[in-house]
């Protein structure tokens, strides 16, 4: 393997900012990402410092169905006894969602050991998976590379109802058919056989999505250590208790600092990320296993749509006595993971990063310290082929970024049309368009009212020309149909769907190819924390 650095596209003017100096988005933060900031955030955890029995004993039952390796079980000791940590998180998506879930664990295991050296204290790894989020039709899909086309492959069982997915169940033979038919796209290698073994005892072993994407995260994290939690397990909520009564008591306070700024950061030229309201109870009522967003009225938490309608008493009791039928939003997310954990730093993408800011404020209100936000690793690969086809064609991936794959395609295709065939059929619809007109000048002349059939007439035979072109033009680029796919494979390799690699793909793609030590692999990289992109030639 080798790492290059290389700087991408600006695409997201909050995080460019954010890791300069002076400007506006720091004033969003309680920390600018630096060694003091760290120092500084660790002696303040020190003086916070709470009994993390509890949280720790819950993430060890968590985790004890999946396997727990020695290395997760020292972080859950180290935990247990004091240590800091380093989280992120991710939707509990098919086959771990896109590459950049595996990219925010990889980053969390990476700053924790970073920090843990610089700091000379234990820092543990906890990946937060939000499997209380009910948007199904973003986490049952994934996408592969097939033919130098990229497809969407869909896990096809649907449910009508909002349901968690950690209480959404697996149809383990629908689940068992789209693993075959996803690997199917990878193409055979040496390692597919294992890989769809693995994959579909995952499955078998799953009773939900959420325990699915939990199986495979820990069978290639496990080694490191990350530890795991679902936001919606049931001994998770219980511990929550007291903290959902502390988001409830200071409700309409979070909701009105929120909004507030969300505005100035508007003011400040960053937009509004969560287009927050006063009215809005950031939470969620779960009701056998749908999640129906509250929101203040009149002094009472209502949801209109599902006939919800409770007093503020009505809801501490349920923080008190159910707890597991309360669920976070994007705002009280973060606030729920500082009052649980001792969260040194949140690894985060560019989307976390903006709603982030947003929050500041809110983390005061409950006499909170908003933690360093570490805006996660950018990591494209590339294999062995697509290296040999920018060398090939004298390109870089920022070129391909930037569109010069697709240009120097749609060039080469204009280049290799049969421009005489072109200019005949041109000049056989030119003779057709004048026979027509004479032909109705007759006819209009002989008093027929014929005009529509003849307009309808020409256009059918001006339809058969261009099906004609079309074809012609479809021959000659199969002519050439080695070359365009070297086009197309640059362009679906890099920058498919017209986005970063890692918004795309999941990892068995590369799993597949290059064998199920590459995460191994992966992390042993010299990976530092930044504003770069990092290309890793597998």
């Amino acid at each position: 393997m080798k790492l290059e650095l290389v700087q991408a596209p600006i695409k997201n003017r909050i995080v460019a900012d954010y890791w300069l100096s002076n400007t506006a988005i720091h004033e969003f933060f309680d920390y600018e990402y630096s060694d003091q900031a760290f120092e500084e955030r660790a002696h303040y955890l020190q003086q916070q410092a709470k009994n993390q029995t509890a949280v720790a004993t819950v993430i060890r039952q968590f985790m004890e169905p999946l396997g727990i390796s020695e290395k997760i079980n020292e972080h859950i000791q180290q935990l247990e006894q004091g240590a800091l940590a380093v989280v992120g998180g991710q939707q509990a998506g098919v086959l771990t969602g896109p590459l950049y879930s595996v990219h925010k664990a990889i980053s969390v295991i990476v700053l924790a050991k970073e920090q843990s050296a610089k700091l000379q204290q234990p820092v543990v790894p906890l990946f937060w998976i939000a499997g209380e989020d009910h948007d199904l039709e973003e986490i049952n899909h994934t996408y592969t590379m097939h033919g130098g086309d990229v497809k969407k492959r869909t896990y096809s069982e649907r449910s009508k109802r909002k349901l968690l997915a950690s209480a959404t169940a697996i149809n383990k033979e629908v689940m068992t058919e789209f693993i075959h038919s996803v690997v199917h796209d990878f193409g055979e290698t040496a390692h597919t056989e294992a890989l769809i073994k693995k994959l579909v005892t995952a499955a078998n072993h799953s009773e939900t999505l959420t325990e699915f994407f939990a199986r495979l995260m820990n069978d290639l994290f496990k080694e490191e250590g990350l530890l795991l939690i679902d936001a919606a397990d049931f001994q998770f909520r219980q511990y929550e208790s007291d903290y959902f009564t502390r988001i409830i008591q200071k409700n309409e306070e979070i909701a009105q600092v929120v909004t507030a700024k969300e505005q100035a950061l508007q003011e400040a030229g960053y937009g509004q990320p969560i287009m927050a309201t006063e009215e809005a109870a950031n939470l969620f009522l779960v009701v056998d296993g749908e999640r129906h967003l509250l929101e203040r009225k009149n002094g009472q938490f209502i949801n209109v749509a599902a006939n919800i309608k409770l007093s503020q008493e009505e809801l501490l009791t349920i923080a008190h006595q159910h707890p597991e039928r309360l669920s976070n939003n994007v705002v009280t997310r973060p606030l729920m993971q500082e009052m649980m954990l001792p969260v040194l730093a949140f690894v985060g993408g560019p989307g976390e990063l903006a709603y982030w800011a947003t929050l500041k404020d809110a983390f005061a209100v409950l006499d909170l310290q908003m933690p360093i936000f570490a805006p996660r690793l950018h990591i494209t690969l590339v294999t062995r082929q697509v290296e040999q086809l920018l060398q090939e064609h004298q390109l870089t991936a920022s070129d391909i970024w930037v569109g010069q794959a697709q240009q120097l395609q749609e060039q080469f295709i204009a280049d290799i049309q049969d421009v005489e065939a072109k200019q005949q059929i041109q000049a056989l619809q030119q003779l057709l368009v004048e026979k027509y007109d004479v032909l109705q000048t007759y006819l209009q002349t002989q008093a027929l009212p014929l005009d529509k059939i003849i307009v309808k007439n020409k256009e059918n035979h001006l339809k058969q020309f261009a099906y004609l072109q079309q074809k012609i033009e479809q021959i000659t680029i199969q002519k050439h149909d080695a070359t365009v796919q070297r086009f197309k494979t640059l362009q679906n390799e890099l920058y498919p769907n017209d986005g970063f690699q890692e918004r795309t793909y999941n990892p068995y793609q590369y799993l597949n190819e290059f064998g199920p030590t590459l995460i191994t692999d992966m992390l042993k990289q010299n990976y530092q924390m930044g504003n770069q992109h990092y290309l890793l030639y597998l």
